[in-house]
């Protein structure tokens, strides 16, 4: 890894442990740029009610994302599910819930900070058939073919190494296995430059990838039926979306 992309994850890293903290204390954290105040575009206020009602106030306040995966992942019963960048586990806690006793859901995350916040909340909503592990999104530390659906919620553009995101994703999904994230993509016409004047790398703008660069990665990553759905609006040319692919059998 280049110095810069260390220095770029140092700085992710950094910011992620402090808005743990901020969740832990009872502050508000959100991506998005330099706030850390949720609004219509980031964070908890993406997810249904009944939802957010039916887990721990600390998950909820730490949700950071720009999306809700778990609407779109289509989760049944008995799945392995593997939430990548997992933070404070609203995803995780949520996937639990839908696999049932007989699945499960793990969550993936480089913060000891929002690891130790997802595991108080895991005990906080008594949930059984979850596991977090700690490592980066582009060297997963489970085996091969053992995961039946990944998601994530606005954390690939976080990566400074997307294409070793997009392989490992393919590597633990089993034949047939999918991927439902939410992302923020650029529009194809703004150049990386572009990009950066919209926002920070920690802030999920500078590092996003275009719609075309999103779907040319996850097939040369091996996947098929790659559908890109944009959503709403982050910034000038910018969008949260759906992701959807699958692993060939």
């Amino acid at each position: 890894m280049s110095e810069h992309s260390t220095d770029l994850r140092e700085t992710v890293r950094r910011r992620y442990a402090e808005a743990a903290v901020r969740a832990t204390t009872g502050g508000t954290a959100c991506c998005g740029p330099e706030t850390v105040e949720v609004d219509e575009t980031f964070g908890s206020t993406l997810y249904a009610a009944d939802e957010r009602d039916a887990l721990p106030a600390a998950a909820v306040t730490a949700s950071l994302g720009c999306g809700n995966p778990i609407a779109v992942a289509e989760l049944r019963t008995g799945e392995r599910v593997l939430d990548l960048g997992s933070g404070g586990g609203i995803d995780v806690l949520l996937s639990a819930r839908r696999v049932g006793p007989t699945g499960k859901a793990y969550g993936l995350d480089m913060t000891d900070e929002m690891l130790e916040l997802a595991l108080a909340n895991a005990e906080k909503a008594g949930a059984t058939n979850v596991e977090f592990l700690k490592g980066t999104i582009e060297a997963v530390p489970l085996p091969a073919n053992t995961i039946d659906v990944v998601i994530s919620n606005c954390v690939i553009n976080l990566s400074t190494d997307k294409p070793a995101v997009f392989a490992e994703a393919f590597r633990v999904l089993k034949p047939g296995g999918r991927i439902g994230v939410s992302d923020v993509i650029a529009d194809d016409a703004l150049a990386p430059a572009q990009r950066a004047e919209r926002g920070d790398y920690a802030g999920c703008i500078a590092g996003a990838l275009s719609f075309a660069e999103y779907r040319q990665g996850l097939e040369a990553a091996g996947f098929t039926d790659v559908e890109i759905t944009p959503t709403h609006a982050v910034a000038d040319g910018m969008h949260s979306a759906i992701v959807r692919a699958t692993k060939p059998r």
